[in-house]
C-alpha cells in the first residue's frame, strides 16, 4: 500500500490542495452569511428561509465534502513514506491547526442549527470576529508546512 501511495503522491497532493481551497472558501463565507443573517433578518421571514437554505447548502454540499476530502487526502499524504518527519515540530503544529479548523467547522454547524431553531444568540459582531479564526489556523498550517519549523 505504501508503494502505491508513493506512486500517486503528486495526485494526492494536488487533490489535497484543491480540497483545502474549497473548504477554506466555505469557512470564510459561512460566517459572513451568519453576520447578515444575525443582523438583517427577522426569524420566520421569507429572507430567514432563504438564508437557511443558502447556509444549509453551503455546509452540506460544499463544506462537508471538502472537509472530508481534505482529511482523506491529508491522511493519505501522512501515510506516504518519506513525507512526514515525526521528529520535527511542523507536523504537530499542522495537526493542531487542522484540528482547530475542524472544530471551527463544527462550531459553524451548531450555529446553523440554532438559526434553524430560531435560538441563535450570537451577534453579528461576534460572527465578524469569528470570521478571522480560519485565517489564524490557515497561517499556522501554511507556515508549518512550508517553513517546516
Amino acid at each position: 500500500m505504501t508503494g502505491f501511495l508513493a506512486e500517486i503522491y503528486p495526485w494526492t497532493k494536488a487533490l489535497h490542495i484543491l480540497s483545502v481551497i474549497a473548504w477554506m472558501a466555505g469557512l470564510f463565507y459561512l460566517p459572513r452569511l451568519f453576520v447578515y443573517h444575525a443582523e438583517q433578518v427577522a426569524a420566520g421571514s421569507e429572507t430567514d428561509a432563504l438564508f437557511q437554505l443558502m447556509e444549509r447548502r453551503l455546509l452540506r454540499l460544499i463544506m462537508n465534502p471538502a472537509m472530508i476530502a481534505t482529511w482523506t487526502f491529508g491522511l493519505m499524504l501522512v501515510f506516504t513514506p518519506g513525507i512526514v518527519d515525526w521528529s520535527s515540530l511542523w507536523p504537530w503544529t499542522k495537526a493542531a491547526g487542522v484540528l482547530g479548523m475542524t472544530w471551527f467547522h463544527h462550531w459553524l454547524g451548531y450555529r446553523r442549527k440554532e438559526f434553524v431553531a430560531g435560538t441563535c444568540a450570537v451577534s453579528g459582531r461576534s460572527f465578524r470576529i469569528m470570521n478571522e479564526v480560519p485565517t489564524v489556523f490557515l497561517l499556522l498550517i501554511v507556515f508549518s508546512v512550508v517553513l517546516k519549523f
